[in-house]
């Protein structure tokens, strides 16, 4: 395996409690930028509108993530956060997640369909979103 750079763009990836367009929309005003959102088709049990799956606010000092979707342990102070990076191909992907698991005993286990976004935790504790462009 050639042991070249991973072409990845970084980000905060913070998880909020179905409030996550409302929440881009006011850092947008904040940073400036531009603003994406991935919204499921349909409705959620618990949420009011169809929930964001991934937004991304895309400024010149800063770029922000999100989404309304907790994690499996729900939403607490200090799980909310995580480094996001956004992968261009899965085969980046699969390689980074071979890279930050080193040293890890609980290995991550692939879904059978690849999503857009997974979520894994290294050696250290730290959260990372890997996303697909």
């Amino acid at each position: 395996m050639e042991n070249r750079p991973l072409k990845v763009v970084s980000a905060i990836f913070i998880t909020f409690s179905g409030n996550c367009e409302q929440a881009l929309k006011f850092y947008q005003t904040c940073f400036g930028g531009s603003l994406k959102f991935d919204v499921l088709d349909y409705q959620l049990p618990g949420f009011s509108r169809k929930p964001v799956v991934n937004g991304y606010l895309n400024a010149e000092k800063i770029a922000i993530c999100g989404s309304d979707l907790a994690h499996d342990e729900g939403l607490k102070i200090g799980n909310n956060m995580a480094v996001y990076l956004q992968c261009s191909h899965i085969d980046e992907r699969n390689a980074l997640v071979k890279k930050l698991e080193l040293g890890k005993t609980n290995r991550f286990t692939p879904p059978i369909e690849e999503p857009r976004l997974i979520e894994i935790t290294d050696a250290f504790g730290v959260r990372w979103v890997l996303g697909l462009s």
